[in-house]
């Protein structure tokens, strides 16, 4: 085979078989009832709102809606993620998700009533969801601390089914809660390090004990969840300002995960390419006709003359 052909395979061989071992990241985020980052995403349909405006020019990469995670956090999030930054996870590319406001897009929900929560999904991965609902003195004027939440989830599932691209989270919402609200989410992976954390700003009216759909507060549901957009450009030059953020890395934005070994095992191979590439030509490169050789005949004990 020759050199170069070799060298080539060697190098596709380096640089996808690492990339394929790697295992995939899971991306979701709550749609009903929407999620900050959900409704403020490029398919969210409320970028244009005010609290979606503010969030982006605060620092909030809604591009990647469904990429506020965080790894190796193994349940200890009270410990991990600070007080004031619940909703982006304390993730700085998402800091403007903990905009304290009281016009961010909500659901209208029926206290005390049968509910299925979807949590859209675009990646599928194995684990546990827990929803906390807030206490009933919450002031959305203020930023969300723990303190803000009820200490046991109101649901917690494990592996629920997957329906039309959505987990279904079906259980009862929280009784004696009335007027504005917020539903804190925590998606724990069982088959990944990571934990996903979402803010669902609710509305909660009475009612009977009955199934009620919900209602987004702006203009339509969210049942048409937006897919992913880790593609496509950002909303603002403040958005990317964000995602670049080196205080508190999002973790699609700036982990690079497995990839360094790929990149640290690629170029080795082409610096390794290169020398031998500069040694075939050294090698080939024809001497001067009448100068002296300086490897000396063993034979005859002279040197050889070109």
């Amino acid at each position: 085979m020759p050199v170069r052909r070799l060298l080539a395979t060697v190098l596709v061989a380096a640089a996808t078989v690492p990339l394929a071992a790697t295992p995939a990241a899971a991306h979701g985020a709550p749609t009903d009832p929407i999620s900050r980052a959900a409704a403020c995403g490029p398919e969210g349909r409320y970028a244009a709102s005010s609290a979606c405006r503010a969030a982006i020019q605060a620092g909030a990469a809604v591009r990647e809606w469904d990429n506020v995670r965080v790894a190796a956090i193994n349940g200890r999030d009270r410990e991990r993620i600070p007080d004031g930054e619940l909703c982006s996870g304390g993730l700085s590319a998402y800091r403007g998700l903990d905009l304290p406001r009281t016009d961010w897009p909500s659901t209208e929900l029926t206290t005390g009533a049968k509910f299925t929560f979807r949590y859209r999904t675009t990646i599928e991965h194995r684990g546990t969801f827990r929803l906390y609902v807030s206490t009933p003195d919450y002031d959305p004027r203020k930023k969300l601390t723990w303190a803000d939440l009820e200490s046991r989830p109101f649901l917690t599932l494990k592996d629920p089914p997957v329906r039309a691209g959505a987990y279904q989270l079906a259980g009862r919402l929280p009784a004696g809660r009335s007027g504005r609200h917020l539903i804190y989410t925590i998606w724990q992976n069982s088959n990944t390090q990571d934990t996903y954390y979402s803010c669902s700003d609710v509305v909660f009216r009475a009612g009977t004990d009955t199934a009620t759909p919900s209602k987004v507060a702006a203009t339509k549901s969210a049942a048409t969840a937006p897919r992913t957009a880790a593609s496509a450009p950002a909303t603002t030059e403040s958005a990317v300002a964000a995602a670049a953020d080196p205080g508190v890395p999002v973790a699609a934005v700036t982990d690079l995960g497995g990839r360094w070994p790929v990149l640290a095992g690629a170029a080795a191979v082409l610096v390794l390419a290169l020398l031998i590439g500069a040694g075939r030509r050294r090698r080939s490169a024809a001497a001067p006709v009448g100068r002296q050789c300086e490897v000396r005949n063993h034979r005859a004990g002279r040197r050889r003359i070109w």
